[in-house]
């Protein structure tokens, strides 16, 4: 789960960003002293940070010099001012991406998107094989082993089996689901998750895991791992 530091001093406009990010599973923090915007950065350690120029004490330009300093990580500017110079010194100070205000959130959360999946997803192409309730994953052949074998997905249940155990013992949420696949270029129907869904269950029952992948009525499916011992 990605977390977001929202560096924005209005209230009204946080906590609306908070709720649309929330819904798409994001975990998103808030910055509680604007004095010292930096030690809250290095304490939450976020994949992303969306800051305002506008701020109380000092401004935006200051906090991403500062955060450029510690972190690469990715940094989008919001801003209701509309010079073209303020665009150019946030590219300057190492920002990622500069949305204006007022803004439609779903360009916000495209963005968002899209800047995650460029800057960390050379860390999933090194990471070929996960682990999950004993279970070996390997992500670039779609199969699942343990000791009652070895079974076969196909490329849209191992994406949603990856998705699944990403969050282990979290609900995804059908929605978040079918953007996934959507994200990969295929049309998913509400009807095709659920067939996808229960033919994974179906091949791992084959290796006594099937149980794992619980239904949520009304939320998504949860992949579930116990403790093991």
């Amino acid at each position: 789960m990605f977390k977001m530091l929202i560096v924005e001093d209005d209230r009204t406009l946080f906590n609306e960003i908070k709720t649309r990010l929330s819904q798409w599973s994001y975990d998103v923090y808030g910055v509680q002293n604007f004095d010292n915007v930096v030690d809250e950065f290095i304490e939450i350690n976020p994949d992303l940070v969306i800051i305002d120029i506008q701020l109380p004490k000092y401004d935006g330009f200051h906090w991403c010099r500062m955060i450029r300093s510690h972190s690469k990580v990715p940094i989008i500017f919001l801003s209701s001012r509309d010079h073209p110079l303020d665009m150019v010194m946030a590219m300057q100070l190492g920002a990622d991406d500069f949305i204006q205000k007022p803004f439609h959130f779903d360009v916000l959360i495209a963005k968002i998107q899209a800047l995650l999946r460029r800057v960390y997803n050379y860390n999933a192409e090194k990471i070929h094989i996960k682990t999950w309730q004993g279970a070996k994953i390997d992500l670039e052949k779609n199969v699942v082993t343990n000791e009652q074998g070895t079974v076969e997905l196909t490329k849209n249940e191992m994406l949603i089996f990856h998705l699944l155990i990403d969050k282990k013992n979290k609900i995804v949420s059908r929605t978040e689901l079918i953007e996934s696949l959507w994200d990969d270029e295929r049309f998913v129907s509400d009807n095709t998750l659920t067939v996808n869904v229960n033919r994974l269950r179906k091949k791992l029952d084959e290796l006594g895991l099937g149980q794992y992948i619980e239904t949520k009525v009304g939320q998504g499916y949860i992949a579930k791992e116990e403790e093991r011992k």
